[in-house]
């Protein structure tokens, strides 16, 4: 299994969950514990005040880094759980476009 190492992981990029209870969803990261462990938000199951500490190993990243996060994050070090929200909405749709188009 070679993994991905191409994506650097940063505040406000959207991650797919490969491991544990949320495998298959996607989440925002909204800090950087070390090299090995993220903390994860969704602003809906899982807010920004209880975001999820993971592996990196068990994330896959996406090349769909968002703005308002990480301008929220570097403005005031919070985002409220609506932009984590809209973030991820963002990306479904914009996803959802790309395969409708075949990229």
């Amino acid at each position: 299994m070679t993994l991905n190492h191409e994506i650097t992981l940063q505040p406000g990029q959207v991650v797919k969950i490969l491991k544990g209870r949320d495998a298959g969803q996607y989440a925002v990261i909204v800090s950087i514990e070390d090299s090995r462990f993220v903390w994860i938000a969704d602003g809906d199951k899982r807010k920004f005040d209880g975001a999820k500490k993971k592996n990196v190993l068990h994330l896959e990243p996406q090349s769909y880094i968002s703005s308002e996060v990480v301008n929220s994050l570097q403005e005031s070090g919070r985002v409220t759980n609506g932009k984590l929200r809209f973030a991820l909405g963002q990306f479904v749709s914009d996803k959802s476009k790309a395969d409708q188009k075949g990229d």
